[in-house]
C-alpha cells in the first residue's frame, strides 16, 4: 500500500504523522512512503532523516494526496484540504467529527474511508491512540494554566505552589481519566491544593490511592462542582465520551460564582468543550475572556511540543497503521476489533453511531 504523510496546515500544528523510524519500518513492510517536503521539520525531523530510511519526498501537498492509497495524519483534514481527499483513499488520523458538522459532511461527500485514532478502542474500553497525547494534553493543561494565571497574562496573579506563609492555587480538575490524571498530577507535583471529580467510585478509588496528599477526589455532580467553582483558581476541563460531543459541565451562570482572573483549560474542546462558554482557539491566540474568566481552549494542545508528541503518537499508531497497510482496511479491520472501532465514516456512511447522533445522520452498521 502506498503511504502518504503530508504536512499539517492547522493553525501552529508542528506535528507531523510519522517519524523516519516508523517510516523505516513501513518501508521494511514493503509500502512505499511519501512525505511532503519540510513535514517534520518543526518535529525535528528534516527531509534528509526520511530520505536517509527510503522515503521519497514530494514538494506539494496535492502530490502527496494524489499518489497516496493511505493518508497518515495527526489532525483532522481542514477545509483547503477536502478537495484533494478522494473515494476509497484511507485517512488515519485524529477526525473528532463530533466537533464539526463541516467537517463530517465533507469526508462523507468524498466517499473516504476515515479511521480515527480517537476511537481506537481495546476491549477494557482504553483508546489506545488518545492515551499518549491525552497524556501530554494533561501536563500542558497544568503548564498552560499555570503560566495564565500570572498577572501579566491576565490571571489572578497566583504562585501555584504559594510559599511559606501563603497558601497554594487551588486546581479543579473535572475528569478523573487519562488527561485529569495527568493534569492532576502535574499540577500536585507544583505543590497545588488540587480536587479531582469524576462519576466513578472505583475511578476515584484508584486515583487516591495513587495521587499524593495534596489531591483530593470528590463525586462528580452539579452541586459538588458548583461549590468548588467558588474557590477555584485554576479549572481544568478533561471529560471524554469517545466519539461524542463532551457534556457540558460548567455552564455560563456558574461563571458568576468564580473569582475575576480564575483560568479555565478545556481540554475537552476537540470534542465540543466541557465548560458551555468554550470556543476553539490557537496557539496564536490561545486565550480570550468571559465575565472575568480567562479560557483557554486550544484545540491541539500538544502541537506546542511537537518532538515529545510525535515520537509519543508514532510509537502508539505504527502497529495499527502496519495492520491497515499489511492487509487493507477492510481484512485489518474484521481481524481487529480495535480498529474496526475506528471506522466512522466509510465511503459515503457514517458507521459510528455518536457522530450519527451529533449531527443527525443516518447510522448505518458496517458490514464486514
Amino acid at each position: 500500500m502506498i503511504i502518504g504523510i503530508p504536512k499539517e496546515i492547522k493553525n501552529n500544528e508542528n506535528r507531523v504523522g510519522m517519524t523516519p523510524s516508523g517510516v523505516r519500518e513501513m518501508i521494511k513492510h514493503g509500502h512505499p512512503v511519501y512525505v511532503q517536503a519540510s513535514a517534520g521539520v518543526n518535529s525535528g525531523f528534516d527531509d534528509a532523516a526520511y530520505i536517509a530510511v527510503g522515503a521519497k519526498i514530494l514538494p506539494t501537498i496535492e502530490e502527496v494526496y494524489a499518489v497516496a492509497e493511505m493518508i497518515v495524519k495527526v489532525k483532522e483534514p481542514i477545509a483547503s484540504e477536502y478537495k484533494l481527499v478522494r473515494n476509497g483513499q484511507l485517512v488515519f488520523t485524529y477526525f473528532h467529527f463530533a466537533s464539526s458538522e463541516q467537517l463530517t459532511k465533507a469526508m462523507i461527500e468524498s466517499g473516504a474511508v476515515c479511521c480515527a485514532y480517537e476511537t481506537v478502542e481495546r476491549s477494557d474500553r482504553s483508546l489506545p491512540l488518545l492515551i499518549p497525547m491525552s497524556e501530554v494534553a494533561g501536563r500542558m493543561a497544568t503548564q498552560e494554566g499555570c503560566y495564565f494565571l500570572e498577572r501579566p497574562r491576565g490571571g489572578k496573579g497566583k504562585l501555584m505552589g504559594g510559599v511559606p506563609g501563603v497558601k497554594p492555587a487551588n486546581v479543579l480538575v473535572i475528569g478523573g481519566g487519562v488527561v485529569g490524571t495527568a493534569a492532576a498530577r502535574m499540577a500536585a507535583g507544583m505543590g497545588a491544593d488540587v480536587t479531582i471529580c469524576d462519576i466513578s467510585l472505583p475511578r476515584l478509588a484508584y486515583l487516591t490511592d495513587i495521587m499524593p496528599k495534596n489531591v483530593k477526589t470528590l463525586m462528580s455532580s452539579e452541586y459538588n462542582i458548583r461549590e468548588e467553582l467558588k474557590r477555584a483558581d485554576l479549572v481544568v476541563g478533561s471529560v471524554l465520551i469517545p466519539g461524542a460531543k463532551a457534556p457540558k459541565l460548567v455552564t455560563r451562570d456558574m461563571l458568576s460564582l468564580m473569582q475575576p482572573g480564575t483560568v479555565m483549560v478545556d481540554v475537552a474542546i476537540d470534542q465540543g468543550g466541557c465548560f458551555e462558554t468554550s470556543h476553539p482557539t490557537t496557539h496564536e491566540e490561545p486565550t480570550y475572556y468571559v465575565d472575568g474568566m480567562l479560557h483557554y481552549c486550544v484545540a491541539n494542545i500538544p502541537g506546542a511540543v511537537p518532538y515529545t508528541s510525535t515520537l509519543a503518537l508514532t510509537n502508539a499508531t505504527l502497529p495499527y497503521a502496519l495492520q491497515l497497510a499489511d492487509k487493507g482496511w477492510r481484512k485489518a479491520c474484521s481481524d481487529n476489533e480495535e480498529l474496526r472501532k475506528g471506522l466512522n465514516v466509510v465511503e459515503g456512511k457514517v458507521v459510528y453511531k455518536e457522530v450519527a447522533e451529533a449531527w443527525g445522520l443516518e447510522y448505518e452498521p458496517l458490514e464486514l
